[in-house]
């Protein structure tokens, strides 16, 4: 089961999350409780939630108007928030909320040079960044959304300058730049402050994965939160939430091109670059400029060991550079080891199965390759014959059930 945020279109706010989670379906009386509740230890406050349209797209609008009673520092502001009970919000919600304001008072803290006890709640609004961010936990939550993988698509910035406490600054505002740190984002499409700090504190917590492209799900119920302001293209956040048979993931290729390098020298790396956390390695051969004979060296890796198995290519192999083409977007089978036992000249050897199924159906299997081997030459007898006696096995072994 997985979730899609996808902010690519307008960007996102705090009242866009609660607007489109609200949108997916759930009662809106418990949300508009909750979010006024706990509001109201901080500034006036009153909630409407209408159904409206952006550009021809139906959306649910949270409404969201506030006064704070005065500015509040973060470790008071948490420590009120938590002596705040309400029985439709558990631990895990408050938990949730608690974990979006720190994010948003580090970005503070960093972007203003200080201290995090010493940020104010000021711009974003106490009242009304709690409303946002309780209700949008509460939603989050109550629909289940916690328990699936969340992917998040890129993020839309907006352009243009916004008027601050700080004076004049330009879009996107340091608070929310510094939140979305290491996150594909873009400018545009409209010259209005798209993504907000709550927005983007709300993002950061919910995604587990970020990705360029959908991934694979079959979409089971999808919600539109709109944002106030009325532009040209349509001011929506899009959730999905649905299944997906198959799992994915993100990986990172690596690529250079050798020309002077013996094939020892290739045959080495590949050991070392399977050490530094390269997932796959493989060498092509390929003609260069001038008609020069040489190599394309091809590794897959995850995006956090990228970094590493570069240096391994540089070290190994003396290339002055390596091509990275990052955040690549696979779909990959669940796989599985199965332990069988199989008979071969009246004795009994341990091999290990790899099994690939998507969902309950098995689409593929083989022997361990290294078990093979060292039954191959314990008995002496070709590895081809092992790989077969194990496949073999494996399928009367499928066939009994």
């Amino acid at each position: 089961m997985v979730v899609v945020i996808d902010p690519q279109n307008s960007g996102i706010s705090g009242n866009m999350v609660l607007g489109a989670l609200i949108d997916i379906g759930i009662d809106i009386g418990d949300v508009v409780e909750v979010m006024e509740y706990y509001a109201s230890y901080f500034g006036d406050i009153s909630v409407k939630i209408n159904n409206v349209q952006k550009a021809s797209i139906n959306a649910t609008y949270a409404n969201v108007e506030t006064t704070d009673k005065k500015h509040i520092e973060y470790s008071k502001f948490i420590k009120t928030l938590g002596n705040i009970k309400h029985e439709k919000i558990d631990d895990n919600i408050l938990k949730f909320s608690k974990d979006v304001f720190n994010t948003l008072a580090r970005a503070e803290a960093e972007v203003h040079g200080t201290s995090i006890d010493k940020v104010h709640f000021h711009e974003v609004g106490a009242a009304d960044a709690v409303a946002d961010v309780i209700g949008s936990a509460y939603c989050f939550y109550k629909l289940g959304l916690n328990t699936k993988k969340v992917y998040g698509m890129p993020v839309a910035l907006g352009g243009g300058r916004i008027k601050s406490m700080h004076g004049n600054l330009s879009v996107p505002a340091p608070a929310t730049l510094e939140i979305l740190k290491n996150v594909p984002v873009f400018g545009g499409p409209e010259n209005h402050e798209l993504t907000t700090p709550t927005g983007a504190a709300l993002y950061m917590n919910m995604v587990d994965e970020f990705c360029s492209f959908y991934p694979l799900i079959t979409n089971r119920k999808i919600g539109y939160g709109a944002g106030k302001l009325d532009l040209e293209v349509p001011n929506i956040l899009r959730i999905i939430s649905g299944d997906s048979s198959i799992p994915t993931d993100n990986i990172s290729i690596l690529e250079t091109n050798l020309d002077s390098v013996t094939g020892e020298v290739i045959g080495h790396t590949f050991d070392k670059l399977l050490d530094a956390g390269a997932l796959d390695v493989v060498a092509v051969p390929i003609l260069m400029k001038k008609n020069r004979p040489g190599h394309l060296l091809r590794v897959i890796t995850k995006p956090k060991d990228c970094d590493a198995v570069s240096e391994a290519i540089i070290r190994e192999t003396g290339t002055l550079g390596v091509r990275i083409l990052p955040y690549v977007h696979r779909n990959i089978v669940n796989r599985e080891i199965i332990p069988i036992n199989i008979e071969i000249a009246g004795i009994k050897k341990d091999i290990q199965i790899k099994v690939g199924t998507i969902g309950d159906e098995i689409i593929n299997y083989s022997p361990e390759y290294e078990d093979a081997k060292k039954i191959a030459n314990e008995m002496n007898i070709p590895l081809k014959d092992v790989m077969k006696k194990a496949n073999d096995a494996f399928k009367k072994l499928l066939d009994k059930y």
